[in-house]
């Protein structure tokens, strides 16, 4: 049985348009909303885009110890365009705050989940436009945090 290192894990839901973040506590046992960024899609390649430079900046704010990007996989298990660009993004990511791990986790049905959750509580339309990427960062990363626990349990 190995102990999970201490520190905060940052969740990470990449969107066309909008990219979800979410923090865990430093124990690694709950995550919870942060932020949701707009999506720079304007940056040249050698530029890094302003959302990854803001994940950076709360990486550092934050004193994160591992990332974890959300991976578009189809229900059939397959890796489409999405999972192609969210492996993009996990790189350039990885670039931007190296020597944080950065690490891509399954986030099959994270957005239906968190949209469902976020209709039984009342939250609806425009309203749950504003937060369901952050809903969905947190599906994402506390199915990574309770998969950890397992491992190390």
């Amino acid at each position: 049985m190995t102990t999970p290192v201490r520190g905060v894990r940052l969740g990470v839901d990449v969107g066309q348009v909008r990219v979800g973040v979410a923090l865990s506590d430093p124990d690694g046992v709950l995550a919870t909303p942060l932020v949701t960024l707009a999506r720079d899609l304007k940056t040249g390649i050698e530029a890094v885009p302003a959302d990854i430079s803001e994940l950076a900046r709360l990486v550092v704010l934050h004193e994160v110890v591992t990332v974890v990007v959300g991976l578009p996989v189809t229900l059939a298990g397959a890796h489409g365009p999405a999972a192609t660009q969210a492996k993009a993004y996990a790189r350039r990511l990885a670039a931007a705050i190296a020597p944080v791990p950065v690490d891509l986790v399954d986030e099959r049905m994270s957005t239906v989940v968190a949209s469902r959750r976020l209709a039984e509580r009342g939250v609806r339309g425009r309203r749950q436009r504003a937060v369901v990427d952050q809903a969905a960062a947190v599906e994402i990363l506390q199915s990574w945090l309770d998969r950890q626990r397992r491992r190390t349990g």
